[in-house]
């Protein structure tokens, strides 16, 4: 995997969005693969098509682009609320892919895929509406908070410059995808145990260790009055999924 980003002809573009946009859309072009399976490219989709530029021409699957200068940080600006939500509850979200370059020397620094599947309803946020004197007064964009992702289906895919290799990266995309079975409504509440359980920072923990984040889990979900009941059950279809494991007398282990 090439790091440079390609800039031959860039100056025909007169602003520095433009060229940035061309040059990593260039690159990913020519650099990204698929790592659901073997396909070692994707292709760019049609123009104007929403909320996806590139898809695997052997599984299908869509992926999204996005890229700055800057290092990314909790937040991820996204497109319309509403359609982002409507994307999350149909299945249908692509993968996103973070694309941090240096703008200096055009070379890309960091990039991390976030699986369709590892993004929860709660890591939506909304954005307040355009004001009335704006263009498209009254829209609502939203954000996509990373600290809602568990960081385990956060996967590097080049850390300061240097590229993982495709089967490491594939290997950790796959210790993730069981939570790809789940039904979306499963999935939410799964995923959002499974934050707080990373959140603990330790490999074994104990089920009180998750009770203690109770009322963080009973804001996401307002209208369960069972908290205590879904974190068991949740902790044992991260055991089914190979995520944890269970030790007994209340104990478990991250695998």
């Amino acid at each position: 995997m090439d790091t440079a980003l390609p800039i031959e002809n860039l100056e025909r573009y007169h602003s520095a969005s433009q060229r940035a946009r061309v040059a990593t859309e260039a690159w990913a072009s020519a650099n990204l693969y698929c790592v659901n399976c073997d396909s070692p490219r994707l292709e760019p989709t049609p123009a104007n098509f929403h909320a996806t530029d590139f898809h695997c021409p052997k599984c299908r699957d869509p992926f999204q682009l996005k890229g700055q200068s800057k290092p990314f940080g909790n937040r991820i600006v996204d497109s319309a609320y509403s359609k982002m939500m409507a994307a999350i509850i149909s299945d249908r979200a692509p993968h996103f892919v973070l694309l941090h370059y240096a703008p200096d020397r055009w070379r890309v620094l960091n990039l991390l895929l976030i699986p369709h599947f590892a993004i929860p309803k709660s890591a939506i946020e909304k954005r307040k509406p355009l004001s009335d004197t704006a263009r498209r007064a009254g829209w609502i964009g939203c954000n996509i908070v990373l600290t809602s992702v568990p960081d385990i289906a956060r996967v590097p895919i080049i850390v300061n410059g240097v590229a993982e290799k495709p089967s490491d990266v594939r290997r950790r995309f796959r210790h993730v995808r069981p939570l790809a079975e789940l039904t979306v409504e499963e999935r939410g509440w799964t995923l959002d145990v499974l934050t707080v359980v990373r959140s603990l920072r330790r490999t074994q923990f104990a089920l009180d260790d998750v009770y203690a984040r109770e009322d963080k889990l009973s804001r996401l979900h307002p209208d369960n009055r069972h908290v205590r009941d879904k974190i068991r059950q949740q902790l044992q279809v991260l055991r089914d999924k190979g995520l944890v494991e269970f030790l007994g007398r209340g104990s478990y282990r991250l695998r």
